[in-house]
């Protein structure tokens, strides 16, 4: 009798990690296709590695050193070069793209805007947006969808009503428009960025879009102004919200360009996101039938009439582990970067001023180092709790941890609760996604399900 080999269990989608060194016209190649190809296999077995790629570059795997670089030095490691090339053309000098001063008294002015008692309020228009996608799944009929498209026009309905809410004037559609040509545009990382050339110098590519984003700006600064003339109605949104805050410490208030900056910031972040956090979260559960039935299990006890509201997401932990785990597997930013300011000293190894460091998000959470099974979907793994909160960044982490990380959450939980109601999803052969990360990490050829009414 011969020993038999262990039949191993699938496992969901994942990035081919490089397995050899790369030189600069292969990375720029590379990384204009899929950013996360870029990175190692072993970095998901070591804690730091290093090299040089036009100039020196550090990845972290390690919670003690990503807690150095987004806590305790924040200020030494500022958001680097590349990435303020790639956003601000969008999004000016917004919280997401701010440092030092300018940065902190936008996050205390927005701070409250985000609070838990403001995202309750808010969660009828996450109900109302779930029941309208609910809606067009049972209209398309018994036939394959592309639920990425269909949580992107989900998720925009969400940002743009609780953004713009009661704007007749406010062009939904040329924003999304806008939006979407930039997003797949501007993450397209141009040599000129490796290089740090300034924003001056053309990126190919991104001038195609430069129409579209001033036609946003413009649809947003005429919308900010309209507002700002007739008030807030019942319940307020971000943006009356945003109009009303101010400096706690400087009572300094926002002007119109800062507004719709970071108004556009929140868009570009809030539906964007949370549409791929909620489309892989529709793959692993196809992927998974005995999960996907168990979440239905509990969500069927909870949830009435049909549609989740903002009162039954805590009452749903096994779906709050589902979107974990997705944000786990495939988050959205699967790779951020820093400049180092100053010489510095990261899990043992030299930091010299003006070093890259690279924190690959993608690699930390697959980590053998850290996770069990670590490319396996298994949402039972968060049953014990939360693992060392340096381990598990899908929101970042310190002072700069993404403001609106419980509206998005609320979010996710309440629409797949609403969805997992009404259908059951199976996957379609052949048509698997592929995890490719230009500005996000996006399922490339979409993610087709068959949804079949429960």
């Amino acid at each position: 009798m011969t020993d038999q080999q262990p039949i191993l269990a699938p496992l969901p989608v994942r990035v081919p990690l490089v397995t050899r060194p790369m030189g600069i016209w292969d990375s720029l190649q590379a990384s204009r296709r899929n950013v996360l190809s870029i990175i190692p296999e072993v970095a998901t077995r070591q804690p730091i590695l290093s090299g040089k790629t036009g100039k020196r570059w550090h990845m972290l795997m390690d919670p003690a050193g990503n807690k150095q670089v987004l806590l305790e030095k924040l200020d030494q490691y500022p958001k680097s070069v590349v990435t303020k090339n790639l956003l601000r053309p969008a999004i000016g000098e917004s919280l997401f793209i701010a440092e030092g001063a300018h940065w902190r008294w936008q996050r205390r002015t927005a701070a409250p805007v985000f609070s838990h008692r403001n995202v309750m309020n808010l969660s009828p228009v996450m109900t109302g947006a779930a029941k309208r996608s609910v809606q067009r799944i049972h209209e398309a009929g018994p036939r394959a969808i592309n639920f990425l498209d269909e949580m992107v026009s989900l998720t925009f309905d969400v940002i743009s009503d609780v953004t713009f809410s009661g704007d007749e004037g406010f062009d939904r559609d040329s924003v999304h428009g806008a939006i979407d040509a930039y997003i797949s545009e501007a993450g397209k990382i141009s040599l000129f960025d490796l290089l740090g050339f300034p924003d001056w110098v053309p990126r190919p590519g991104r001038v195609f879009s430069a129409g579209a984003v001033a036609q946003m700006k413009k649809v947003a600064d005429t919308a900010i102004e309209s507002r700002g003339q007739r008030g807030a109605e019942d319940v307020p949104d971000l943006l009356d919200l945003l109009l009303a805050g101010e400096d706690p410490e400087t009572k300094r208030r926002m002007n119109t360009a800062e507004l719709r900056d970071n108004l556009l910031t929140f868009i570009v972040a809030g539906h964007e996101t949370t549409a791929l956090t909620l489309a892989w979260s529709l793959y692993l559960l196809a992927f998974d039938p005995k999960v996907q039935e168990e979440a239905r299990t509990e969500v069927l006890s909870v949830v009435k009439d049909g549609a989740a509201t903002g009162a039954d997401v805590e009452k749903l932990p096994l779906i709050r582990r589902i979107v974990d785990e997705a944000l786990r597997l495939y988050p959205p930013a699967g790779m951020v970067s820093r400049t180092a300011m100053a010489d510095d000293e990261l899990c043992g190894r030299h930091i010299r001023k003006g070093d890259t460091v690279i924190l690959p998000i993608y690699a930390l959470h697959r980590s053998h180092l850290l996770w069990d099974e670590p490319d396996a979907f298994r949402p039972a793994r968060w049953e014990a709790g939360k693992p060392d909160r340096y381990a598990y960044l899908p929101f970042g982490d310190g002072p700069r941890i993404c403001i609106g990380a419980s509206f998005a959450l609320q979010e996710a939980v309440l629409v797949l609760a609403t969805l997992l109601a009404n259908f059951r999803f199976k996957a379609v052969k052949g048509r698997d996604p592929e995890p490719v990360m230009i500005l996000t990490l996006r399922p490339q050829g979409g993610v087709w399900l068959e949804a079949e009414p429960v």
